[in-house]
């Protein structure tokens, strides 16, 4: 007949150890995480430097012949040389292109500092020779502090500037975006529909590399 002693060793040695029963649950944890969520490295974010997509080139091929939204300017940061601009809430994505190809076909012929302030102004190259050119359907972020925040970066701590915005908000609300240094030789100019940082890797959900 066991002793009291030896059948409680007994009952001890049938149990899993507690050690090894959260491990398990860690584990199982691991699996079902990996298994929902897509690898990072398995995204591949568009590139701004790329060719144009199929879907780019549709748009572009559509707002050629689409009708430009009025727009207005609604906050300027000068230095930033940045400037946001304020379409109507209906605005197509075509339409956004067409606004973009208009922005750019009037630096080039030099009659863009007639619809909106030069960002560079009396700069020996161009009136805006360095631009960032955000344009908003929502008027509550087409203003200073949404595109203060925006074109200090995704990853400048939040003690370097006021917006009371948040980057990832103000990110997505932003239709189009017109980027132009004439510095930069091999790319002097490049337009996106929605937004984007390739030096960081941080996209809205509509970003778009159109030119």
């Amino acid at each position: 007949m066991n002793s009291p002693e030896s059948r409680q060793q007994g009952e001890t040695r049938k149990g899993l150890h507690p050690a090894i029963v959260i491990f398990g649950i860690i584990i199982g944890l691991w699996i079902f995480i990996q298994a929902i969520i897509p690898k990072s490295k398995d995204i591949q974010p568009p590139q701004g430097g790329a060719p144009a997509s199929a879907k780019a080139k549709t748009l572009l091929k559509e707002a050629s012949t689409a009708h430009v939204p009025p727009f207005k300017v609604t906050a300027r940061i000068p230095e930033m040389n940045a400037v946001s601009l304020l379409v109507p809430a209906q605005t197509t994505n075509t339409q956004i292109v067409a606004l973009l190809m208009y922005l750019r076909a009037a630096r080039l012929d030099g009659t863009l500092s007639s619809k909106i302030p030069p960002t560079t102004p009396g700069n020996e190259l161009d009136d805006f020779a360095i631009a960032d050119i955000y344009i908003f359907s929502d008027p509550q972020y087409a203003v200073k502090e949404a595109i203060e925040i925006l074109a200090m970066g995704a990853h400048t701590p939040g003690e370097f500037y006021s917006s009371t915005i948040p980057y990832e908000v103000a990110m997505e609300q932003v239709r189009g975006h017109y980027i132009v240094d004439v510095n930069n030789k091999t790319r002097p100019e490049q337009a996106t529909l929605g937004f984007g940082e390739e030096t960081t890797g941080v996209y809205s959900k509509h970003y778009l590399p159109l030119f």
